[in-house]
C-alpha cells in the first residue's frame, strides 16, 4: 500500500479591524495603515494602496514611493508619514469628491498584513444651505426693488395725468 502524502501550504494573514473614515466633500482625510511586523526593513517592504479592489492609489516598493498611481489621484495623495512611528504607511488623500468614497485597502509585503478602511463622503449641510439662501435673497432683493421700481413709476404717471386733467380747460 502506497503511502500517500498531502502538502498543505500555511499562510498567516494578519488583518486589523475595519475602519470607517467619514469626511466632507472637499476636505482631506488620513488612511490608516502600519505594520506591526518590527523585524522587516524598509527595503525589504511592499505597500500597495487599492480604492475598490482595482483602482491603484498608491505603491511603495523597497521603500520607494512609485508613481504608477490612478491618474484622478494626482497631486491628490501622498504618503503621511510621522517622525515618531515608524512602518506608518498611512496615506493622505487631498481635494476629496464623490468618486473617493468606497473600500480602501493597504497591502503590505512580505508580512501579508491587510488594513481595510471605508470612506463614506458627506457633503455638509453650509454647502447646499448657504447658496440657496444667498440665491433666495437675491431673487427677494430684486423683487421688492422691482416692486419700488413699478410704483414709483405709477406714482409718477399717476401725478403726470392728474396735472394734465387739471390744465385741460
Amino acid at each position: 500500500m502506497p503511502d500517500c502524502v498531502f502538502g498543505l501550504k500555511v499562510f498567516l494573514i494578519s488583518v486589523s479591524l475595519d475602519v470607517t473614515v467619514e469626511v466632507v466633500i472637499g476636505g482631506s482625510v488620513v488612511l490608516p495603515c502600519s505594520s506591526t511586523k518590527h523585524y522587516l526593513k524598509p527595503q525589504d517592504i511592499e505597500v500597495f494602496w487599492r480604492h475598490n479592489d482595482s483602482k491603484i492609489v498608491f505603491d511603495i516598493i523597497k521603500g520607494k514611493n512609485l508613481d504608477t498611481h490612478d491618474p484622478r489621484y494626482k497631486n491628490r495623495v501622498e504618503l503621511f508619514t510621522s517622525k515618531n512611528l515608524r512602518r506608518n504607511y498611512s496615506i493622505k488623500l487631498a481635494d476629496l469628491n464623490h468618486a473617493d468614497a468606497g473600500k480602501y485597502i493597504c497591502y503590505i509585503i512580505p508580512s501579508n498584513e491587510q488594513e481595510t478602511v471605508e470612506l463614506i463622503i458627506k457633503v455638509l449641510w453650509v454647502y447646499i444651505v448657504v447658496p440657496v439662501l444667498v440665491l433666495l435673497f437675491a431673487l427677494i432683493a430684486s423683487l421688492i426693488i422691482f416692486c419700488l421700481r413699478k410704483r414709483a413709476q405709477a406714482a409718477l404717471f399717476s401725478s403726470v395725468s392728474n396735472e394734465e386733467q387739471t390744465t385741460v380747460p
